[in-house]
């Protein structure tokens, strides 16, 4: 089931699926890429990616439970990117690649989001979110 643009797959608890997400990453990324390859250096790249496409694979997983797994996962997806941009198969380079760009994992980035709604949900003066409060 779609809900607002998240998949929900319907399991003994709740879960959200993500190849969609991904699917449509790749395809931001091999658009940009086969524009701009090129012609910009991979710094430029690099934060073109950020900026447009790493909101269309974390778009919603604020506010849904993502396990260890899917994690993993959305992680594997960006260290594709970089392997396709860095033209290697090393994890190790592509990690010392990130790191050398301040490129953060979603990982990282969706802990940094959900913290942000969390927070956000706990100030709200919302009627819903404040009879929800545990």
């Amino acid at each position: 089931m779609r809900y607002l643009g998240v998949f929900v797959v319907r399991s003994r608890r709740f879960k959200c699926a993500y190849d969609n997400a991904k699917r449509s990453f790749y395809s931001a990324v091999n658009g940009i890429l086969g524009k701009v390859l090129n012609i910009a250096s991979e710094h430029v790249i690099l934060k073109i990616i950020v900026s447009k496409c790493m909101p269309i694979l974390l778009y919603g997983l604020d506010a849904c439970p993502v396990y260890k797994t899917d994690l993993r996962s959305l992680d594997s997806t960006v260290d594709r990117i970089f392997m396709k941009l860095f033209k290697t198969g090393n994890i190790d380079i592509v990690r010392e690649c990130q790191a050398f760009f301040g490129f953060k994992l979603p990982c990282v980035l969706l802990n940094i989001s959900s913290d942000k709604f969390i927070r956000l949900y706990d100030v709200s003066d919302n009627v819903v979110c404040t009879s929800l409060r545990v």
